[in-house]
Formats: structure tokens, sequence, C-alpha cells
């Protein structure tokens, strides 16, 4: 039971040892121990700063990125419309050279037909000529067999030219 009621030398040497054990924990040991807690206390200070700056600065670039997909989306949309503004563009000079085209090939085609239908009835023509002389030809050798029509035939032209 002396433990439970200390005298006075008990007393007095655990004031002593504490006191040692003070003056040397306040001498080497204190410094270290406050300032490793103060950086500790720094450390999580600059943690929770940085945390908040970078909390920041991801909002900041999901702002960006934001900005960026939409900005992105509104050229698409642009690239899209122009794309089909070119193909619309495109189809009708295609469609319109196509119209001219037919054009030029229907007027060509025209004009071919319309030479050889000359040429036809040029050639009809020529034989048409060729087939009345010949049968003028022969009417007349038919006519001008006997001597006597053809003297009638000789004056009345005679006479004729005489006239003009």
């Amino acid at each position: 039971m002396d433990l439970i009621t200390p005298d006075f030398g008990l007393f007095f040497w655990m004031l002593v040892t504490f006191g040692l054990v003070f003056i040397i924990l306040k001498k080497f040991a204190w410094k270290p121990i406050v300032q490793a807690l103060q950086e500790r206390e720094e450390n999580i200070r600059e943690g929770l700063e940085n945390a908040e700056e970078a909390k920041n600065e991801l909002a900041k670039v999901k702002v960006r990125s934001d900005k960026i997909i939409s900005d992105a989306i509104v050229e698409r949309d642009q690239l899209i419309r122009q794309g089909r503004d070119l193909r619309e563009k495109i189809t009708l000079e295609a469609r319109e050279q196509a119209e001219t085209e037919a054009r030029k090939i229907v007027e060509d085609a025209k004009k071919l037909i319309e030479e050889e239908k000359t040429a036809a009835l040029n050639q009809i023509k020529i034989q048409i000529a060729s087939l009345s002389v010949e049968i003028a030809e022969r009417i007349l050798r038919k006519k001008l067999e006997d001597d006597e029509v053809q003297q009638e035939l000789m004056t009345s032209l005679l006479d004729e030219f005489k006239l003009n």
C-alpha cells in the first residue's frame, strides 16, 4: 500500500525525475516535435489549398472542355451544312450541264437530220432530173424517128428563140 499513499521521499524523486525528463525533452525533443507538428500542419494546410486549387482548376478545365465541345459541335454542324450546300450546288451544276449537253445533242441531231434530209432531197432531185432527162430522151427518140417531125420541131424551136 505504499504506492497508493506515497511518502515525501518517493514524491520528491518522482518530481526530480519528472523535471529531468521534462528538461531533457524540452531541450532536445520539444523543438523537433513542435517543428514536426508545425510542418505537418503546414503540409496539411498546403495540401488542402492545393486540393482547392486543383478543384478550381478542374472546374475551369471542365468549363473550357465544355466550351471546346460546344464549339466543335457548332463547327461540325457548319461543316455538315457546307457539305450539304456543296452537294446541292454540285448536283445542280451537273444537272444544268447535263441539260445543256442534252440540248446541244438534240440540236446537233436536228442539224444532222436536216443536212441528211437536204442531201436526200438533193439526191432525189438529181435522180428525178436524171430520170426525167432519160424519159424525155426516150420520148424524143421515139417521136423524132421520123425526119419530117424533126424538121417541124426545129422550125418551132427556132421561131421561139427569135421571139425571145
